[in-house]
């Protein structure tokens, strides 16, 4: 096979592993989420499905184009089929991945993470922007400096630095992924190893990361106090037991009401974005087979 042939290759996989990462999460029952046989008013489980399958083309592209045009281009694609903003943090959060899980040789996929991070340019940020108002996500409000409605003049990853302290998506620009690399990817291996299915271990693994910080998709919407208080029952139902016990499932039903609204406010996002982050990094560093393949739909 040719060196173009094995890069082509090496590329589709990634790309699988990046929608089948967006599959795991979408049909796993995570508190306060669209899951199959629960939807929200403006969005479904099928469009999670349709926007799974959307990135795909350009995922597969992740080593052909700069960073920021794989994240236009896989929120282009996911608009020409979805109506509202269905994976913005996670194609902001897989897009760099993919492209470390191409580049990385006998790199870390962290270390290879940071290379790309630091790599990016200010026509990222522009394309990134670009993503983000199409998406146009909820509760964006403005920002005094670098704000999207207006063109970047610093690159992607110092733009996301100044986002940090409101969007959890931008802090782990910021941090070389330390939530998805030290909280999320650890929490789902440890699952796996445990032998919960993948439906379960995506539901702890979303739970570890809504223990571990407030979720800022709830805080931009209802305020700081409101996600940390979301956080504290998310502590309390993984003390329950979780998806491992009886009373912790009867825990976690409980909390699904709890954050179920007609507007969906108390929707953690941000959490189930570093999820599929997660399950990217579980499935690129061990494969399929980590969690027992064809037990997915457990």
């Amino acid at each position: 096979m040719s060196g173009e042939a094995t890069a082509g290759a090496a590329a589709a996989e990634v790309a699988v592993a990046a929608q089948l990462a967006c599959l795991l999460e979408a049909s796993a029952p995570k508190p306060g989420n669209v899951q199959p046989g629960a939807a929200f008013h403006d969005t479904s489980y099928q469009d999670f499905l349709a926007s799974a399958a959307a990135i795909g083309p350009a995922f597969a592209r992740v080593g052909e184009h700069p960073l920021g045009r794989t994240i236009r281009d896989a929120i282009e694609a996911t608009a020409r089929w979805v109506r509202r903003n269905s994976n913005l943090g996670i194609v902001l959060l897989l897009s760099p991945l993919a492209r470390a899980a191409l580049e990385r040789g006998r790199r870390s996929l962290r270390e290879s993470l940071a290379a790309v991070l630091a790599a990016t340019t200010v026509a990222d940020a522009a394309d990134a922007y670009a993503a983000i108002r199409l998406a146009a996500p909820g509760g964006l409000g403005r920002a005094p400096d670098q704000d999207v409605a207006r063109p970047p003049t610093v690159t992607l990853r110092a733009a996301m630095a100044l986002a940090a302290p409101r969007d959890a998506i931008a802090r782990e620009y910021a941090t070389d992924f330390h939530l998805t690399f030290e909280v999320g990817a650890p929490a789902l291996r440890r699952a796996l190893a445990d032998g919960l299915p993948w439906s379960d271990a995506v539901v702890e693994t979303f739970l570890t990361l809504l223990a571990a910080a407030p979720d800022t998709h709830i805080a931009r919407k209802l305020g700081p106090d409101a996600a940390a208080a979301v956080t504290r029952r998310a502590q309390a139902v993984a003390r329950a037991g979780g998806v491992r016990s009886a009373a912790g499932r009867a825990a976690l039903a409980a909390f699904d009401a709890e954050l179920r609204d007609a507007r969906n406010t108390k929707n953690p996002g941000a959490a189930a974005d570093l999820t599929t982050a997660a399950i990217f990094v579980a499935l690129v560093e061990g494969g399929w087979s980590a969690g027992g393949g064809g037990d997915a739909g457990a």
